[in-house]
């Protein structure tokens, strides 16, 4: 088995994830004509299912793509692929769970009638987690500088699909620059997110979203952020337009991702922020571990 064993199932088919699935013609693997979703496991329960698998939904409407699979009937091949996942790398611990949906195969050709049937490809393997430095120290970023992030007008950034050139270019800039992620402004010269994560601040007590409007995806764990975590923390949201400029007056940054939830920010460029327990983003962190905890206490039917 190899050292990083990634358990996959192709359309109900298990098999590792080193073995080809797809034909060549399979149009999310000639024009990114896909979308898909990502879950995690707290506590050995798949967090926020809804709320992904409508996201998912949303992303299909707007790709004019038809889901064949029910949800329910999903959430049975997730089991099944996290259950073979845990017996064949004899991990316990929490999972990373990938959902890629694409229109199918076909003759080559970018129009969608060329298309046979919707494929899904599912992805599981350890849910990756910040090094102990990072946790405590946070990381690094810094703007990108030579691209802008898609105009919602162009290819929709609300939309998860398979297409994700503008952000692995951003990235590859910002790692060029010995940063670990990427702050990406839209056209307008507004900060909207970072490579795979949507960006937050801390001014005065307050956290300071960018909008969706500035063009960024609907994360889940930014709405779960908003609704339920910064209340429970007392902490207060808003969401307004934060420029390149904002950044030096800014107190803290932090990431929220699905995979990591909050990740303290340390430096954006030459801007240092606050760090340490004491700070919001870690007051937040803690609110949100305990909302996780809950949530996998009250849903035991969604367990993988």
């Amino acid at each position: 088995m190899p050292a990083h064993f990634i358990q996959a199932n192709t359309n109900g088919r298990l098999h590792p994830a080193n073995e080809p699935s797809i034909v060549p013609l399979n149009r999310g693997f000639l024009y990114g004509d896909a979308i898909y979703e990502v879950w995690r496991t707290y506590h050995g329960v798949i967090f926020a299912w809804d709320e992904h698998w409508s996201r998912l939904e949303r992303s299909a409407v707007s790709l004019y793509m038809t889901l064949p699979w029910s949800q329910a009937a999903m959430l049975e091949e997730i089991k099944k692929t996290a259950a073979a996942y845990r017996k064949e790398a004899g991990n316990a611990g929490d999972l990373y769970i990938r959902l890629q949906v694409t229109r199918g195969g076909g003759a080559i050709g970018l129009d969608m009638a060329l298309a046979d049937q919707p494929d899904f490809v599912l992805l599981v393997q350890p849910c990756p987690a910040l090094s102990a430095a990072q946790g405590q120290n946070g990381i690094t970023l810094s703007l990108a500088r030579t691209l802008h992030r898609n105009h919602p007008m162009t290819l929709n950034p609300a939309w998860k699909t398979g297409n994700y050139l503008n952000n692995l270019l951003c990235l590859r800039e910002a790692r060029s620059r010995g940063a670990d992620d990427v702050v990406i402004t839209n056209l307008a010269g507004e900060i909207t997110e970072a490579a795979v994560s949507n960006i937050g601040f801390v001014l005065d007590g307050v956290i300071i979203l960018p909008p969706l409007e500035a063009g960024i995806l609907a994360g889940i764990t930014r709405r779960i952020l908003i609704d339920h975590v910064a209340p429970a923390a007392g902490v207060s949201v808003v969401e307004q337009t934060v420029r390149p400029e904002d950044i030096g007056g800014m107190q803290e940054c932090f990431l929220t991702a699905t995979t990591k939830d909050l990740v303290p920010v340390r430096a954006i460029d030459a801007t240092v922020f606050r760090m340490g327990a004491d700070t919001v983003t870690m007051r937040v962190k803690r609110a949100f571990t305990e909302y996780a905890l809950a949530y996998a206490k009250a849903r035991p039917q969604q367990a993988a």
